[in-house]
């Protein structure tokens, strides 16, 4: 039975919490410290090929898919997190219930790789909760979750928050069963716990016969799913987790005049005392922060990533996806091994290689010098923070006056304030 590492949190605000009725959407990937998170974009095109290669295991491809941008770890073909060019959003965690099993280790379909697959062919949140269900249905979910050494055991089943311009949806996953909850209004956050209770707006077919088959639920009162089928049953119902109940508190806390926005929502992901921003053994590995703007007529969706470790020493830089070619440059991303990568091969590679990308080297090396209090390394800690709150300010402003023609310098933002970001870790 795999080891019950915790990680992750993922959290979403929507009108009338928000500010300009957006949504705003944010996630901590909390990973082994050695693990490398690369930022990526992959355009939209036209699949000539009838199958695709996940991370473990081969699936059909679908003629067209969207134009992605994803943190991932660099050693998986999926992602974490990420926002395709529709305005979606997906973010997963890890959730232990009580269909686990040795058999989580039989290699299917992750649930990183049902959130690249959910972006690359979805085009709504409500869309997105089908294909991944069907996904799931059709190749089940399951593989080691890591390829660092003392970790080949963990393997666990997935929850998903997922959000668009207009709602969000929970979904939550044990085996190849489901619920998914409808989020419309106000704030709402999923951590390494089951949430659903009888709030069950969709299902997977026949749920309450499948549990009830398996012991899981007497068909007495209304069905509750984190009861039936989370590890700690009516209790887990009742009795949420410390960040699950923190993550609310500082959702509700910091959206109470109606005006949560970005600022907000990296607040949140820098919170220590929660263990949102972890450090240790599992580190906040990347971050991503979305504003979804309400229609296609406002503002354009802007999406920021850290690509680095610990949100409190990085920096977010923004993404936008817009019609011209988009190049966010090399330097978030990781060495390609390509076919002689070890983790591709059988039997699998368990060990360490090297998959620091530019971005990751600097920052790295800087976080080294801020821990033996160097007074320069200090002096970049203050400089890092000026950036990104020039660059939250140069964003507001670029997208507010935006004539929807040139989209030019919104190409490039991301890898001008990667360069920006690096240029004062030497």
């Amino acid at each position: 039975m795999s080891h019950h590492w915790p990680s992750c949190d993922t959290f979403v605000a929507l009108p009338p919490a928000t500010q300009n009725g957006c949504v705003v959407f944010g996630k901590n990937s909390d990973r082994p410290q050695s693990e490398v998170q690369e930022v990526v974009f992959y355009p939209a095109k036209e699949n000539t090929t009838n199958k695709l290669q996940c991370t473990y295991i081969e699936i059909d491809e679908v003629p067209q898919t969207h134009a992605v941008i994803l943190s991932k770890p660099a050693w998986m073909w999926g992602a974490e997190m990420g926002a395709n060019q529709h305005g979606v959003c997906i973010g997963n965690e890890a959730v232990w219930d009580k269909l686990n099993s040795a058999e989580d280790l039989t290699e299917r379909l992750l649930g990183m790789d049902l959130v690249r697959l959910g972006l690359e062919r979805a085009m709504s949140a409500r869309e997105a909760v089908d294909v991944l269900t069907s996904l799931l249905d059709k190749y089940g979910q399951g593989g080691p979750c890591s390829e660092q050494t003392g970790m080949t055991d963990w393997a666990y089943h997935n929850s998903f928050l997922i959000a668009d311009r207009k709602e969000a949806w929970v979904l939550e996953t044990a085996g190849t069963l489901w619920a998914a909850e409808h989020v419309t209004e106000g704030v709402r956050n999923i951590s390494n716990e089951f949430s659903i209770g009888t709030k069950i707006d969709l299902c997977s077919p026949n749920l309450c016969e499948e549990l009830k088959a398996l012991g899981l639920y007497d068909g007495a009162g209304e069905l509750n799913f984190t009861a039936a089928v989370s590890e700690g049953g009516a209790t887990a119902a009742l009795c949420k987790s410390h960040r699950y109940v923190r993550g609310r508190k500082l959702l509700q806390m910091l959206s109470e005049k109606g005006t949560f926005g970005a600022p907000e929502m990296m607040q949140i992901l820098r919170d220590e005392d929660s263990g949102f921003c972890m450090t240790g053994a599992f580190t906040s590995t990347g971050s991503q922060v979305s504003v979804l703007s309400p229609s296609e007529s406002s503002m354009l969706p802007c999406h920021w990533f850290t690509a680095t470790p610990n949100p409190l020493r990085s920096v977010y830089k923004p993404f936008v996806f817009t019609p011209d070619t988009v190049d966010i440059g090399s330097q978030t991303k990781s060495p390609d091994y390509g076919q002689d990568d070890p983790a591709r091969k059988i039997p699998r590679f368990q060990g360490q290689v090297n998959r620091q990308h530019e971005l990751h080297k600097g920052h790295k090396q800087f976080c080294e010098q801020l821990d033996m209090e160097d007074a320069n390394a200090k002096e970049v800690l203050q400089n890092l923070k000026s950036l990104e709150t020039k660059c939250l300010e140069d964003m507001k402003e670029m997208l507010e006056r935006f004539d929807g023609k040139n989209f030019t310098e919104l190409a490039s933002v991301f890898p001008t304030v990667v360069t920006q970001e690096l240029s004062l870790y030497k």
